[in-house]
């Protein structure tokens, strides 16, 4: 906006809220503050609860997917974010490491057999209504 337009009343003020037009909703606006009272009242760090929220549309994935996708090492991400929460129960293995499928077309299709399957993990209701109980504090104006 040009200098000429602008008002000079507004000139001394700490801050000035645009208009409604211009922004609807600012969400995250006090992420900051909601995440560190979140994570001190619930006891999940504010890594774990990124990963939780990242995971939240997944109904399972296996940590390689989720290293890939996420970004991390498999090693360390498995080390320092799924087998923690899955100790705290908000994960827990969805299909396990020998659940292997009974349909004999999945067997002579598949690229994993029931030795080499990877285990897929999940979030538990509790790790669901921990996230959106997040998302409810975030929409609070």
């Amino acid at each position: 906006m040009r200098n000429s337009l602008k008002t000079k009343k507004r000139m001394f003020r700490d801050f000035a809220v645009l208009k409604d037009k211009y922004v609807n909703n600012n969400y995250l606006k006090n992420l900051h503050s909601i995440r560190s009272e979140f994570c001190k009242s619930s006891g999940v760090s504010w890594s774990h609860l990124e990963f939780l929220i990242w995971a939240y549309d997944l109904e399972f994935w296996t940590i390689d997917y989720a290293a890939e996708e996420y970004g991390f090492n498999r090693t360390n991400l498995a080390n320092r974010t799924v087998y923690p929460l899955q100790q705290q129960g908000l994960l827990y293995q969805h299909f396990g490491r020998l659940t292997p499928s009974k349909n004999l077309d999945d067997h002579l299709f598949r690229d994993e057999t029931k030795y080499n399957y990877r285990v897929r993990y999940a979030l538990s209701q509790k790790a669901r209504l921990l996230v959106q109980r997040f998302y409810g504090n975030l929409n609070k104006p």
